[in-house]
Formats: structure tokens, C-alpha cells, sequence
């Protein structure tokens, strides 16, 4: 084999290898700020749920009332102005809201104006339905791109990723919760989905069967649960936050 082939091949793998990591990687920052954990010395997990609202999502809410679970919904704009009143409920509930963008793309080989007009639609709408201004964005399927950081800055947002995602969008439940179970840890976030894209009225059995099971049992072994800003921006000096079941 030619040596100046196979470092070139070599070179090219690198390269290739290194961007998907800018792209997809939980920890990276090259394309925009991001967090993927909280402080790893304190007994506390963040749920988020991705793509709301939906019209199973009061069901959640539910289940996260009784067992005293806040969390943070990263909601798309298209979902909230569809069903404006469920996402209405979510934080007098005691969660908070995240930016999910409009509607659901992948934002790779988007021009930095797309990508901030789908975020910034989404706040927006968010906004308008809610009251809130959301502080963290979650980018659909984990993808950055060019122009996010800019988009983040303009808005005041800050990506953030996940420790463990459900894939509760194929999975049953029990399967679901078993790795939610193993997969905890001090500090972690956790991704699981009250939504399916766009989609209406869409089947989340899945994700409900899940919570239900592993929430309390993480509880069991001395986990608590707060949203994305009580574990990212933890300050001793402040009172906690008592959850409105």
C-alpha cells in the first residue's frame, strides 16, 4: 500500500470523524454552547421530554404529579400553537419549558438563517402561549450546525443534551425503564419524548409506562428529581423550589 495513500485516507477518517463528534457528540461545544450533565457529586436527575405538546401529555403530567417529578419539556412550535392549552399547563404544574424549534428538522446543511428562524419562531410561539421565554434549546435528534451558535446567542439559549435518551419512540416500556435505571447517575439528564415530531395525537404508551415504573424506583434508591435549571445552575444560596403536584 502506497504510505502517502493511507495517510491521506487516514487523514480524510480523522477529519470525518472529528466533525460528526462537532455534529452529534453530547459533550461537544464546537458548534454551539452545550450541556449534557449536571453536578456529578449531587443525587439529582433531570427528566426532559422532547417533541409537545402532544395530546397525551396531560397523562404525563399526571404521573409526574404523583410521584413529585419536576421536568423540562422541550416543546415545538408547531405543537404548542396546535394545542396551546396544554402547553398552557405545564409550568403552573411545577416543569419547565425548553425550545424544541418550529418544526422538527434536522438543522444539518440549513443556512445559519433557518436555523435561527426556526428557533426563533419557536420561541416566539412559546412565549405567546405560555409567558415563558425559554432558556435552553434542545436541537431535534441531537444535530448542530452552522449558525447555531449565533442563533443561541441572539436568543439567549443554551443547548443541551442528554446523558441517556428512552428510545421510547421503539421501545416498550418496560425496556425503557430498565435502561433509564441502569443508566443513572448523579447529575444526569435524562431524554424521553411526550411527543413523536409533528405527529397528532401520537401513541407514547411507551414513554407513560416508563415513567411510571422507573421514576419511583430511581426515588427508592435516594434520586430526586429537578428540572434543567435546578441542575445546571445550582445555587446553595437559594431556597429550592417546592413542586406543585
Amino acid at each position: 500500500m502506497d504510505l502517502g495513500l493511507a495517510a491521506t485516507g487516514a487523514g480524510v477518517a480523522a477529519a470525518v470523524s472529528a466533525a460528526a463528534w462537532a455534529v452529534r457528540g453530547k459533550s461537544a461545544q464546537v458548534l454551539a454552547p452545550s450541556v449534557w450533565r449536571g453536578d456529578p457529586a449531587r443525587p439529582v436527575i433531570a427528566l426532559s421530554f422532547d417533541d409537545g405538546p402532544s395530546e397525551s401529555t396531560p397523562a404525563l403530567l399526571e404521573i409526574l404529579a404523583r410521584h413529585k417529578a419536576p421536568a423540562t419539556f422541550f416543546m415545538c412550535g408547531k405543537n404548542v400553537r396546535r394545542l396551546k392549552s396544554i402547553a398552557k399547563d405545564v409550568v403552573p404544574a411545577g416543569h419547565q419549558i425548553g425550545n424544541h424549534t418550529d418544526t422538527h428538522p434536522r438543522l444539518d446543511f440549513h443556512s445559519p438563517q433557518f436555523i435561527h428562524d426556526e428557533i426563533a419562531r419557536a420561541q416566539s410561539t412559546i412565549y405567546g402561549a405560555t409567558g415563558v421565554t425559554p432558556q435552553w434549546f434542545r436541537p431535534p435528534y441531537g444535530v448542530r450546525w452552522f449558525g447555531l451558535r449565533g442563533a443561541q446567542e441572539k436568543l439567549r439559549l443554551t443547548s443541551v443534551m442528554w446523558t441517556a435518551i428512552g428510545h421510547d419512540w421503539r421501545w416498550k416500556g418496560p425496556q425503557v425503564a430498565g435502561y433509564m435505571i441502569r443508566r443513572a447517575r448523579n447529575g444526569a439528564i435524562f431524554c424521553l419524548h411526550d411527543g413523536r415530531g409533528l405527529t397528532e395525537d401520537p401513541d407514547i404508551r411507551s414513554t407513560l409506562d416508563a415513567v411510571e415504573y422507573f421514576v419511583p424506583k430511581l426515588q427508592d434508591q435516594g434520586y430526586h428529581f429537578e428540572t434543567l435549571s435546578e441542575i445546571l445552575c445550582w445555587d446553595k444560596s437559594q431556597p429550592k423550589r417546592s413542586f406543585h403536584g
